[in-house]
């Protein structure tokens, strides 16, 4: 009997003890978890987001279904083309019409990298000119057999065009980062003086892009007036509008159609 009762306390007590050893294992795991959740984002990953973000196939394709006499359905295309030592993203920006993604009117080299920690910002997005641009019609497009080699892309990096220096935006708005040129920053095309870029990072990886010019006097002399260009990744529904008129580039005539033909003769040297 006594064999009996000494062997039934061994079991509860190391029932009791295994329970507390789960508790404990329990408690421990969900610290290390939350730790890990709630671990503090770093510059780098503010940087890597807005990449990744920039990054695939877009349209305004939306934008200019509600609005055609104020926006174009572009296409907008980006993706990663080369890594600098520092860690700097290299990615290559195309923009064309819709129907004719084989003819780019617009090209450039983005680079991503954190702020300057003395900035007030999180991440800085610079836009470069490309050597020869005709090599690099349709890069995303391609395979990476067929593309050029990443230090051959650090070598035709080109002139400075603009940064913009994207900060990350405050709590009840739509956008994840926001940002623009500073107002120092200034380039002259198209009959302007001085040139300003706006762009937003929303959920969803959709890109917000406003690009303007003025002249001395501070008349916008080319861009649009009413907002920024709207860039959302396409649905799988978008090939049932690809004969839509808003897919095609406009004809010589109307005043949308002289904005644009000054527009793209301006941004082909931005």
């Amino acid at each position: 009997m006594g064999t009996g009762s000494d062997s039934e306390s061994e079991g509860n007590g190391w029932g009791r003890a295994r329970g507390i050893l789960v508790k404990a294992a329990v408690l421990i795991g969900g610290a290390i978890l939350l730790k890990r959740l709630t671990k503090s984002t770093t510059r780098w990953d503010h940087a890597r987001f807005v990449s990744h973000s920039l990054s695939g196939e877009k349209f305004s394709m939306e934008q200019a279904s509600r609005d055609p006499d104020n926006y174009f359905n572009f296409r907008m295309v980006t993706c990663p083309a080369a890594e600098l030592v520092d860690g700097s993203q290299v990615l290559y920006f195309e923009q064309a019409f819709w129907r004719t993604p084989s003819k780019p009117f617009r090209q450039r080299f983005y680079m991503v990298k954190p702020c300057p920690k003395e900035m007030k910002c999180d991440v800085e997005l610079s836009s470069y000119a490309i050597r020869d641009v005709e090599e690099y019609k349709n890069f995303c497009d391609r395979s990476k057999a067929q593309r050029p080699l990443p230090e051959e892309v650090i070598g035709d990096i080109a002139e400075h065009l603009t940064t913009i220096y994207l900060k990350r935006c405050e709590r009840g708005k739509r956008c994840l980062y926001e940002g623009s040129t500073p107002s120092g920053d200034s380039l002259i095309h198209g009959g302007a003086t001085y040139c300003t870029s706006e762009l937003a990072v929303l959920k969803n990886n959709e890109i917000h892009i406003w690009d303007r010019g003025y002249d001395d006097e501070g008349n916008q002399v080319w861009g649009v007036k009413e907002g920024p260009y709207e860039f959302k990744p396409a649905p799988a529904s978008s090939s049932n509008d690809m004969f839509s008129p808003l897919n095609f580039a406009p004809s010589a005539h109307g005043e949308k159609n002289r904005w644009f033909i000054c527009f793209t003769r301006m941004i082909t040297t931005l």
